[in-house]
């Protein structure tokens, strides 16, 4: 399948998104007016550099406001676009986008529309250049596909087809049937975008909050695959419009758009119909199924002591040092495992990246190994998968960068990638139950049932919809819809990862825009992150309260008040409710069961909490988290 992304997707100079766009692996580019327009580049210059970074100049857009309007304005706006026939020549593109008339239409006469379309067919043939005829969702008397197309139809000129851009059609509901009757050879352009579910006018939305596929709401491989059946077969190209990727590095935007593509292209490969889909040459990706479960969790800390007194103190057992990494030490509690990394050195931890680096994943990730004094903070999760070589090579062709990793020839082969945050994520094959690596610490038996329940990542604003797509592409896992939490700093944005038997649960948090420092992989203070934590699955919530009180732990302290809410929400037993009060416990219920859970205090940038789920009880405690961000926020301000 051939790719593209429109200049206007990117951050930057037109010189620099070239360059990103050719660096990730696009095919192509769509020309965005006004990047050109501002370049101090010749237009022949420009297509010089494309042509030595290996990029087709697919779209030269957009053309607006030219259908619809009396001979007077019709005459002017053909002077127009023969002007841009003529610099589009200088750059060698042969297409142009032409949107349906917003500002300037005055004439809602099919007849008029498609005797100026047909003529600027004619003008166009002179220059071999195709006209590609757009509805905008909001043009002012055409703003459907489908009668966009019904016009171009109607005007039969071979220089005359349409664009079909999947934003413009979902955003106004339209029904997608009439898809099939285009002929693919009169699809001149396809254009792509994703978008959340969002109640405002369409033009807003469109400006400001379309995403990449796979990183909305809509349903792009059904779009796609329709267009697919038709015998479309040219680029299949990006074009978004979103604050967040303006403001975002241009190399790691254009990797997230390409990874997009790459993933909707192996969907719609996967769906099939019966040879429809030769045209675009869709590739597959390798095949992987849900993570079984989560193997472990890597924290790094400079504070040792406090951290494995925090882990004793919620019941887990040391296991023992890696047998070549020092610095490396393994705890137990079940199932559940943590993996705990003194920033000793590259050579001694149980993962080793370098510096040697431009990917800007890789560089955080790097910066977290080798810094001392970095704090305490999640740097990886292991995932159990069926396969873990199809896994590695999925990942890495959805552009995903490996984690450097040394280890000894006698030593179990992990291979993971970074995820957007710069965090690690490995693939290890089995279920979980019993991996081989830990062997490398020594046995400490636990039959205890107890397993890593969830984590909870912090994301920065600028990336969550890139880490939504890394999660959902690289180990299928599905965004359930997004809530907002409000905390003592703010909303905080929350979606969940989820597995479809919830073997595998990561809710992703937004933190407040004005966090001086999102995550906490080794960067500033401890006290400016966002916090991340790591859930623990317990059978008897108040045992392990018990056993933490008595190793000393202090708990993150819950109001009376909470309680007192707490009694008149739901008809507990007066000494279930003295009990929960007790140990801090939290509760909830639902029509499938009750949760029940506790936190800790928060060391560098990572909690934990305790988990109890009885009978089918889905959730997170959602209605407890502005308790819990409150009292973290006591705690922090008192310390």
């Amino acid at each position: 399948m051939r790719t593209s992304i429109a200049t206007v997707c990117l951050s930057g100079t037109l010189e620099e998104k070239l360059q990103a766009a050719a660096t990730a692996g696009f095919d192509g580019v769509e020309i965005f007016e006004q990047d050109l327009i501002v370049s101090p580049n010749s237009p022949e210059a420009t297509a010089a550099l494309a042509a030595e970074l290996g990029l087709r100049l697919d779209l030269y857009q957009p053309f607006r406001d030219f259908e619809g309007v009396d001979e007077e304005q019709f005459a002017a706006n053909m002077a127009r676009a023969e002007a841009k026939f003529q610099l589009m020549k200088r750059l060698g593109m042969t297409t142009m986008l032409l949107c349906s008339n917003v500002a300037t239409a005055t004439v809602d006469d099919d007849d008029v529309v498609v005797d100026q379309l047909r003529r600027l067919g004619d003008l166009a043939e002179g220059y071999g250049i195709d006209v590609a005829y757009e509805a905008l969702a909001w043009g002012r008397f055409v703003s459907e596909y489908d009668r966009a197309w019904d016009l171009v139809k109607a005007a039969d000129h071979p220089r005359i087809g349409t664009c079909l851009d999947s934003f413009h059609i979902l955003s106004r509901g339209t029904d997608l049937s009439r898809i099939a009757e285009i002929p693919g050879e009169k699809i001149f352009f396809l254009q792509l975008a994703d978008a959340p579910s969002l109640s405002m006018d369409v033009l807003s939305w469109s400006r400001h909050h379309r995403v990449f596929p796979g990183e909305g709401s809509w349903d792009l491989t059904d779009f796609l695959a329709r267009v697919a059946g038709t015998g479309y077969a040219g680029p299949v190209s990006l074009e978004v419009f979103n604050d967040s990727f303006r403001q975002a590095d241009t190399q790691r935007t254009a990797v997230d758009g390409l990874r997009s593509l790459r993933w909707l292209e192996a969907n719609v490969s996967a769906v099939g119909t019966d040879g429809a889909h030769v045209g675009l040459d869709l590739q597959p990706l390798p095949q992987v199924a849900e993570p079984r479960g989560i193997d472990y969790v890597e924290l790094n800390t400079d504070d040792l002591g406090a951290l494995t007194r925090l882990i004793h103190q919620l019941g887990f057992r040391f296991v023992g040092f890696h047998r070549t990494k020092p610095h490396v030490q393994l705890w137990q509690r079940g199932q559940a495992r943590i993996v705990v990394t003194e920033p000793a050195g590259p050579c001694d931890e149980f993962t080793t990246v370098t510096n040697e680096t431009t990917d800007p994943a890789e560089e955080a990730a790097a910066l977290a190994a080798d810094s001392t004094g970095s704090g305490t903070f999640l740097r990886g999760i292991g995932f159990a998968v069926d396969n873990a070589d199809a896994a590695m090579e999925r990942a890495l062709l959805l552009s995903a960068t490996e984690v450097p990793r040394d280890q000894a020839h006698d030593e179990e082969v992990l291979r993971g990638v970074f995820a957007p945050d710069g965090s690690e994520v490995f693939f290890g094959d089995g279920d979980g139950e019993d991996p081989q690596w830990t062997d490398e610490f020594g046995t400490v038996p636990d039959d205890r049932q107890s397993a890593i329940d969830h984590i909870n990542l912090a994301q920065p604003a600028h990336h969550y919809d890139e880490a939504v797509l890394f999660y959902t592409s690289l180990l299928a896992l599905t965004a359930l819809p997004s809530q907002d939490v409000p905390s003592p700093s703010g909303l905080v944005r929350s979606q969940v990862m989820s597995s479809a038997d919830g073997a595998v649960r990561m809710p992703l948090n937004v933190s407040p825009d004005h966090s001086p420092n999102a995550l906490g992989r080794g960067v500033g203070s401890t006290a400016e992150t966002y916090p991340e934590h790591v859930a623990i699955a317990c059978d008897d919530i108040f045992t392990a309260a018990m056993t933490a009180v008595a190793r000393g732990l202090k708990f993150l302290e819950v109001p009376q008040n909470y309680y007192e809410d707490l009694a008149a929400r739901f008809d507990l037993a007066p000494e279930l409710l003295d009990r929960l009060s007790e140990h801090n416990i939290l509760y909830d219920r639902d029509d499938e069961g009750e949760f029940l859970h506790f936190y800790t205090s928060t060391i560098g940038s990572v909690f934990f909490e305790m988990v109890e789920r009885r009978t089918g009880y889905r959730g997170f405690g959602a209605p407890n988290a502005p308790v819990r961000l409150a009292a973290q926020h006591r705690r922090n301000t008192e310390s």
